[in-house]
């Protein structure tokens, strides 16, 4: 979750929403990562989830990733888990809840629905007062006109 943490400060940095993503396969090898860029590349699809898994599929040569782990630093929106049950994550672990488009356990609780193919486990709260915080940072700091 740290290397996620650090994605999602060059996010800040770079004026984005600061989250930030990683990739593990099941030996605890660094597959893929990403941070948010849907501003700076123009594409609403550029979560930091997508990039990671887009990162990591392509360095596996496959889009499925079976046994994989991914750690974001906020709770993944509807489109994020929608590509790791495609993946077949096997477990998402994530930081902070997002109460408005959180799918996991916030806004919707997508996996509960049982409609799925596959269901990544998932584990929320890890590291979730750092990972909250730099997102409280950001947005006030919008809020006053500057990510400084």
């Amino acid at each position: 979750m740290n290397q996620a943490l650090a994605l999602a400060r060059e996010a800040a940095a770079r004026e984005e929403v600061p989250v930030g993503a990683v990739v593990v396969s099941a030996q605890g090898e660094l597959l893929g990562s990403g941070f948010n860029q849907p501003v700076g590349s123009h594409d609403p699809t550029a979560h930091a989830e997508i990039i990671a898994l887009r990162d990591a599929a392509s360095r596996c040569g496959n889009y499925r990733l079976p046994g994989c782990l991914l750690y974001v630093t906020i709770e993944p929106c509807t489109m994020c888990l929608g590509a790791m049950v495609h993946a077949r994550i096997a477990t998402v672990v994530y930081g902070a809840t997002e109460p408005r488009f959180g799918a996991i356990e916030s806004a919707r609780r997508l996996l509960d629905e049982g409609e799925f193919n596959h269901r990544p486990d998932y584990i929320g709260g890890v590291l979730a007062p750092e990972c909250a915080q730099l997102m409280k940072q950001f947005f006030k700091l919008r809020r006053k006109g500057t990510n400084g």
